[in-house]
């Protein structure tokens, strides 16, 4: 083992922490990205979701942090390498990552992200860190209340940078790098890069090298995907019917909506099956701990928003269910990259219902491949199209003769005060 991540031209330090952690080869991506980040050069690179990208970033960060000349004066508030993240799970997940690559050092790592209290982070970012993980809109926050400077980061790192350049995220994005040390090594990471992210993406770089471990916007050949066409109105039986009689232990299942994660749970439990929720209402503590009861197998099935696509890592999750088709097809890379991780074989489910056939399409489109389908017996869809039911004409003139009886009474009462 240590041979090969020797051969990448990491220090002893780092090697020998490797070993204990149980590291036995690199990855593709570490193996391509690693020696460029050490040379010093910018890096664009995709790979899929669960092959050790903040590995990747993250061990030659910290072996260049501990050689480098220039340590972390203790009485400034600067930070030396920022890792921007779009969610609170993936700046924590980093964080516990970091953490354990640097536990042979004497590295300060802080993370900054919403839904926490901002007076234990400023407390954090006292005497400024080596390594800050921060979601933008907080890490802003905190630069307004001037509790850190970026003016000597000699990092940036964007992990998920596709999320973090699109539109939503590049105010943010522009306002950091406003007051970010214009002298750096900048690192983008993700699974999914388009073309415009990309054009995106070097105009921030300086002759970024590009590292593309695998097809771009693929998925893990570990992972066997299943559509299964079910009326909308089917879904939470369908769903209850899998995990039972399949005996599936842990299962995350997205939806499209906060409150159709929320009435997901309710319909889960009034099938006796356990089960919790995370989405963007919910506070951290809460999502957190959904999160470590669905890990510690207190909960089957947690039911999830895209706000936890990206940033979940689960050991031995072996089923990921798309109970609703995500509105974006690269989110379809990112919800079922929750499973298959580290080559470990994973099955990902998707209900569709007859209007999201559309969705279905772009996420073939993006893959470029046919997704096998299924009809379960029982649950086969119905070929006439589903129609929300209207109102009858005759509750519509019964409401109508209401509001003209109202006004009738309010002119006569208001006649009368006239008198």
């Amino acid at each position: 083992m240590s041979t090969q991540f020797e051969s990448l031209g990491l220090c002893p330090t780092i090697l020998s922490t490797l070993s204990s952690l149980g590291f036995e080869q690199p990855t593709e991506v570490q193996t391509q990205a690693i020696p460029h980040v050490l040379e010093g050069k910018d890096v664009l690179a995709g790979a899929q979701t669960g092959t050790g990208k903040t590995a990747a970033f993250g061990l030659p960060i910290i072996q260049k942090l501990i050689e480098s000349e220039a340590k972390r004066d203790p009485q400034s508030n600067d930070v030396r390498a920022l890792v921007l993240v779009p969610t609170r799970e993936l700046a924590q997940q980093v964080f516990d990552n970091l953490v354990q690559y640097a536990q042979a050092t004497e590295l300060k790592i802080v993370t900054a992200y919403g839904g926490t209290s901002m007076n234990v982070q400023t407390r954090n970012l006292e005497q400024g860190c080596d390594i800050l993980i921060a979601t933008p809109g907080r890490l802003i926050d905190h630069m307004f209340c001037k509790n850190v400077s970026l003016l000597k980061s000699e990092f940036l790192v964007l992990d998920e940078a596709d999320r973090m350049l699109d539109m939503g995220f590049m105010p943010d994005i522009q306002r950091i790098l406003k007051r970010f040390n214009a002298v750096r090594q900048t690192l983008f990471f993700s699974a999914t890069f388009d073309k415009r992210i990309k054009n995106i993406a070097y105009k921030l770089q300086s002759e970024p090298v590009e590292v593309q471990v695998s097809a771009s916007n693929s998925t893990a050949e570990t992972v066997k995907q299943m559509v299964y066409p079910v009326d909308k109105k089917r879904k939470a039986e369908l769903l209850a019917y899998l995990i039972g009689s399949r005996n599936w232990q842990q299962v995350l299942v997205f939806t499209k909506t906060k409150q159709g994660s929320d009435a997901l749970v309710k319909e889960l439990k009034l099938d006796g099956i356990k089960a919790a929720s995370i989405n963007g209402d919910k506070s951290q503590g809460a999502r957190q701990k959904a999160l470590d009861d669905f890990k510690a197998g207190k909960i089957r099935a947690l039911i999830a928003t895209d706000v936890a696509a990206r940033g979940l890592d689960i050991q031995e999750l072996e089923q990921v269910v798309n109970f609703d088709m995500p509105y974006k097809a690269e989110d379809y890379v990112h919800r079922i990259g929750r499973t298959g991780r580290a080559g470990k074989e994973g099955f990902a489910v998707s209900f569709m219902s007859r209007d999201e056939h559309y969705l279905l399409e772009a996420i073939e489109r993006l893959l470029d491949t046919r997704l096998p389908q299924e009809w379960l017996q029982g649950f086969e869809p119905s070929l006439v199209e589903e129609v929300e039911p209207e109102r009858s004409p005759r509750r519509k003139s019964r409401s109508s003769d209401k509001r003209k009886m109202k006004a009738k009474l309010k002119i006569h009462a208001n006649r009368g005060k006239k008198r």
